[in-house]
């Protein structure tokens, strides 16, 4: 599995989140993007994905911005990538309809290396890393 950079600074943002989950501020992707020196165009091409997912919430106006919806222990960190990534599989034929699975010898050996990083990235939460 290769974690792109959408992936990536999908965990950022939600650490930025994370990290200010105990306060009543609302922080905005202004602030994201400079805090982690990250484009805010790219940043808020990355918040259309993790919004689906009602992983945190919005507040518009002066003081308004973004904040968890749940505790940091509730966010895994796969689920945030997977939310974020376009492909997640460890080699392509996993994500479509290869006649060739059934017969194929090395697809376990694929399955298996992917059900292991998924477990370990399923694993892990936000607040492990806080």
């Amino acid at each position: 599995m290769k974690i792109s950079t959408k992936g990536r600074y999908a965990i950022t943002i939600m650490m930025e989140l994370a990290r200010n989950y105990d306060s009543d501020k609302f922080i905005s992707l202004n602030d994201i993007a400079s805090n982690s020196d990250i484009s805010l165009k790219y940043l808020e091409k990355i918040m259309i994905n993790l919004k689906k997912e009602n992983y945190f919430i919005v507040s518009k106006g002066i003081n308004g911005g973004y904040k968890l919806a749940y505790s940091p222990d509730k966010y895994k960190i796969g689920d945030i990538i997977r939310a974020s990534e376009e492909e997640t599989q460890v080699v392509p034929c996993m994500n479509s309809t290869c006649p060739k699975t059934g017969n194929c010898n090395t697809f376990p050996l694929w399955k298996d290396l992917n059900d292991v990083i998924n477990d370990y990235l399923d694993s892990k939460t936000l607040a492990d890393y806080l």
